[in-house]
């Protein structure tokens, strides 16, 4: 497997925001894009959640930074003293990082609505004025034309807010100039994954997740720098990974490579996730339609995303997983819900129903945000890799 110098760069920006006792007060959390920023007397605005709108937040000339939790599991003992225990891991997660010092450098937070716990996230930052800034946008459950005039109405406020708190502007030519530049950042995640199609792939599950990791820790036109890059490198090398099972991941946030590493080394490939922290994250491009303002194309966009479990029917998520299973042959599904994950635990029977049904199986992985694949977890995924390759041998006698 060829080695990618893109992917070094990659990994080195991603070395840079370790979660430790001695970086936590200090505010040495920065990574070099964060902080050339923060010289430079720019705001940065942490965000929490896909239904955000960022295009509002760089066109007001401002860093938009994404919040999660760390890599790895955390003592939530500062979070539990905030947040009930029934609030998943995930956002306690982003609660113990926050509280810790770790997302100092912010000089404001936007919380999507999401969920019950998302919503305790915000209610903790403003309560405690954790951040010098804070907004809640409300995201509505469905697609009718009610709820896209509600969502544009807390986009509106959105940028009200931000405008009347920051003293900025943000005008229609500086969202149609960041629509382009994330709309770039949505047609090179789309040229990526085509190589992923390929049978080998170009590319690891575990290697998209770096890059997943390392996109909030720089600015946007860097990362298009760089996905520009990696793409041209993959190209030229006619790079290949191994893996005998093709895999698709989904479920709640993971921001963890190496919870997929582990089960990639058991013999698998991870070539195509449903996760809010992977591909529902770029999907939908925005798309300026004749008649729209640049902020009614931007809000459309994001309500009409890549489903999230929370929104109704769910059958409009259902379709779009099976015919990623479809799209890129998938032979197995690993569905990792983190416990008190209510939207992906209430779906996921249903889900699995259906891809069982069409000949896909699923191994439903109960975890903790930041685990590790170990211990029961690698015994689980390595029992499931067997079977799906019993039945792929199995196939090919019967082909022969």
């Amino acid at each position: 497997m060829v080695e990618l110098k893109t992917m070094r760069e990659i990994r080195a920006r991603n070395s840079v925001l370790p979660f430790t006792e001695e970086r936590q007060r200090a505010g040495r959390c920065h990574a070099p894009s964060l902080k050339a920023w923060k010289q430079q007397g720019k705001k940065i605005i942490g965000f929490q959640c896909t239904y955000v709108p960022e295009e509002v937040i760089h066109a007001a000339g401002m860093l938009p930074v994404r919040i999660t939790g760390d890599s790895r599991e955390l003592d939530l003992s500062e979070a539990n003293s905030y947040m009930y225990h029934n609030c998943c891991s995930f956002v306690r997660s982003c609660a113990e990082l926050i509280l810790n010092g770790h997302y100092n450098f912010l000089d404001g937070l936007v919380v999507g609505a999401t969920c019950d716990p998302t919503r305790r996230l915000a209610d903790v930052v403003l309560n405690y004025q954790l951040v010098p800034f804070a907004c809640t946008v409300t995201v509505p459950r469905t697609y009718s034309e009610h709820a896209q005039q509600l969502f544009l109405e807390e986009v509106l406020d959105l940028v009200a807010a931000l405008e009347e708190h920051f003293g900025v502007k943000v005008t229609d030519d500086a969202l149609r100039e960041s629509v382009k530049v994330y709309n770039r950042t949505r047609e090179l995640f789309r040229k990526l994954y085509e190589l992923k199609k390929a049978d080998p792939p170009a590319l690891t599950g575990a290697e998209t997740m770096e890059i997943y990791d390392a996109m909030f820790k720089m600015t946007r036109e860097e990362l298009n720098n760089l996905l520009e890059r990696l793409i041209d490198e993959l190209v030229a090398t006619r790079r290949t990974v191994p893996g005998k099972i093709r895999l698709l991941i989904n479920g709640s946030p993971l921001n963890n490579a190496e919870f997929i590493k582990t089960i990639e080394d058991l013999g698998a490939v991870v070539v195509i996730d449903e996760l809010c922290t992977g591909s529902r994250y770029w999907w939908e491009s925005v798309e300026m339609t004749p008649g729209l303002s640049p902020i009614e194309a931007i809000s459309r966009r994001y309500l009409n995303n890549q489903p999230c479990a929370r929104m109704m029917p769910s059958e409009k998520r259902f379709e779009v997983v099976q015919q990623m299973v479809k799209d890129y042959r998938v032979q197995g599904v690993v569905s990792q819900i983190i416990r008190y994950c209510v939207p992906y635990a209430h779906d996921q029977p249903l889900l699995r129903r259906l891809l069982e049904e069409q000949g896909t199986p699923v191994l439903e992985l109960d975890v903790e945000y930041g685990m590790a694949g170990m211990g029961q977890i690698r015994t689980r995924a390595q029992a499931f890799l067997e079977m799906l390759e019993a039945e792929k041998a199995q196939l090919g006698r019967k082909g022969g």
